[in-house]
């Protein structure tokens, strides 16, 4: 989740010497995945000598099993490899596992040799699973909005967000979701991405349907325009999709749904191209492939490695919704010195022809496709691309105590960074109705802290510069429940 909040004033940050090189949250670097002395008391071995990898155990795991973890290992039992290449992939299993988001620590070394033989253990410590939360949201799309309407009560969403990660311990999900208030939903989806012996071939299945009283119609100049007091607004869609990881690193999913939206007549009088054909409903397929690939350190929150996505969607079938939408993202880290990291974004969105809907031209303002410093304007459109650097420098890192008995939860760590930036982006629309923001370059630029701790929630402080001459501080606040 990523929201935004303006408050005028001034940001002091306060710079000081950090620790050491960046890890996962809660991961601690004394216990980094290396060649520890074994337990028969070899103390002088050959690096460069070849050895066959004999057991791999596993400890630590009371809900995942054992083949999930070694699903994410670089080598399997049986294989023929020198030390120096066996500590190399001790490094990469402890990245894969740590980024399957199971567990707050993992540590991979050698147990112990057997003559040419070598035997390996894992040690983890698992999160917790089940989150059965509360929710309470603003409907509009960051605080900035929900300020501008009077951080009205009758525009939020409230109800219960019911999460059980690592379901049967094969890193499968269940989401249920029962929200009302602003908008009522009821949400299910259920992720199990391991359904095959080879540990290659998975599913995910989703259904969703809401109802409210409330529509952003149209935008007009660089904000949302929204209509209230109407009925029959509502959305219905149902998704299936075939996913396949067949090495470490690459990840491929199609996915195929159908959805349904409906508004008042008010809206279509309003905007004859909210759905493009002047009618006040829209019910349309989906057909999408999707392309990852991910080789990063810690994957909620990167800082060395890279990783990319690209997918492309049909959307429609016939002149009422026709659209073909080809994106990608690409991040790249670099780590300059001991603390220091240097992170460039990029991203890109296409969609043809360029004659579309209102539904199908929102681009800058909506999700994580943003301008930091130009959070409270939204820019339509039909193309972009948006560029991202930040640099950042460890300054702290500290946990505190939960007084919980407990191996993997007794204590709560943080970590914090200082950060600059600066962003580029261009949005072309052939249709701006006035938006100054759309068919021109844009630029921002600022300075801020991260904060980031247990669970990959991560708690972001910006104070920001656009082309406007405007300045501020936002909050994004971004995790997964």
């Amino acid at each position: 989740m990523n929201v935004g909040i303006k408050i005028y004033g001034f940001v002091i940050l306060l710079c000081c010497a950090g620790s050491l090189h960046a890890q996962p949250v809660g991961y601690d670097t004394s216990q980094h995945s290396s060649l520890k002395s074994p337990e028969n008391g070899n103390s002088s071995i050959n690096s460069s000598a070849s050895f066959v990898i004999a057991e791999i155990l596993v400890e630590g795991n009371k809900r995942t099993k054992p083949y999930i973890i070694t699903r994410e290992l670089p080598f399997q039992s049986g294989d023929s490899i020198n030390l120096t290449k066996l500590v190399e992939g001790f490094e990469i299993a402890r990245r894969q596992l740590m980024n399957t988001t199971l567990f707050n620590e993992v540590v991979v070394a050698l147990k112990s040799f057997r003559g040419p033989l070598v035997d390996i253990i894992i040690t983890v410590k698992e999160r917790w699973y089940i989150f059965p939360l509360p929710h309470l949201k603003a409907v509009d799309r960051n605080y900035s909005e929900w300020a501008k309407q009077g951080f009205g009560i009758d525009r939020l969403n409230y109800g219960f967000k019911f999460t059980y990660y690592n379901f049967t311990g094969r890193n499968d999900k269940l989401r249920m979701w029962l929200i009302t208030g602003y908008t009522k939903q009821i949400q299910f989806q259920y992720d199990q991405p391991y359904a095959d012996q080879t540990l290659k071939h998975g599913y995910r299945i989703g259904f969703s349907y809401s109802t409210n009283k409330e529509v952003n119609y149209a935008t007009i100049g660089n904000q949302q325009s929204f209509i209230d007091s109407l009925s029959n607004i509502k959305r219905w869609n149902a998704n299936l999709e075939y996913t396949y990881r067949p090495g470490l690193r690459t990840f491929h999913a199609v996915r195929v749904g159908f959805n349904h939206q409906q508004v008042d007549s008010t809206v279509v009088l309003l905007n004859p191209k909210y759905f493009g054909s002047g009618k006040s409903r829209s019910a349309y397929p989906e057909i999408e492939y999707a392309l990852k690939y991910i080789n990063v350190d810690y994957l909620p929150f990167p800082l060395t490695g890279w990783m990319g996505e690209i997918n492309l969607m049909r959307r429609g079938m016939n002149k009422d919704m026709d659209m073909w939408h080809l994106g990608g993202k690409i991040t790249r880290g670099w780590q300059l010195g001991k603390k220091n990291f240097f992170t460039w974004q990029g991203f890109g969105v296409l969609r043809v022809p360029f004659e579309q809907p209102y539904i199908n031209q929102r681009l800058f303002g909506y999700g994580d496709f943003y301008l930091r410093g130009l959070e409270k304007y939204v820019v339509d459109g039909v193309a972009a691309f948006m560029v991202r650097n930040s640099l950042r420098r460890e300054l702290f890192r500290f946990t505190i105590p939960t007084f919980l008995r407990s191996k993997t939860h007794a204590q709560i760590p943080f970590k914090i960074y200082a950060r600059t930036f600066s962003d580029i982006g261009y949005s072309h629309n052939p249709n701006s109705r006035g938006n100054s923001l759309a068919n021109r370059m844009l630029y921002t630029g600022g300075f801020g802290v991260d904060v980031l701790t247990y669970y990959d929630f991560i708690l972001r402080f910006d104070y920001s510069f656009n082309q406007l001459g405007q300045k501020g501080l936002f909050l994004h606040v971004k995790n997964d429940f």
